[in-house]
């Protein structure tokens, strides 16, 4: 299974793809000087593999590479994965 994670800028969305195919996304909204992460989800037949946590770290790492941006986590996944994540938590307070 080849995963991976990429940002679709022009529909403020990130995706996870799995071998090409789009299974996951998140939504979110660009504000000053934070991305507000409103919406994450998985497609429903394939839930259970472990799809959230490799969109939830690949998103992240994305962030933290590419941006500045301070984290605001209003999605109740996201909020939970990076409360269970501390290794990713300085992103909320940038």
């Amino acid at each position: 299974m080849a995963s991976e994670v990429i940002q679709d800028v022009s529909m403020n969305r990130f995706e996870l793809l799995v071998d090409g195919e789009q299974v996951g996304l998140s939504d979110y909204r660009i504000r000053d000087d934070s991305i507000v992460i409103l919406h994450t989800e998985i497609d429903p037949s394939r839930r259970g593999e472990g799809l959230g946590d490799l969109l939830a770290r690949g998103m992240l790492n994305l962030i933290r590479a590419d941006t500045d941006h301070r984290v605001v986590p209003l999605c109740p996944f996201m909020k939970k994965w990076i409360d269970e994540h501390k290794d990713y938590q300085d992103l909320l307070t940038r």
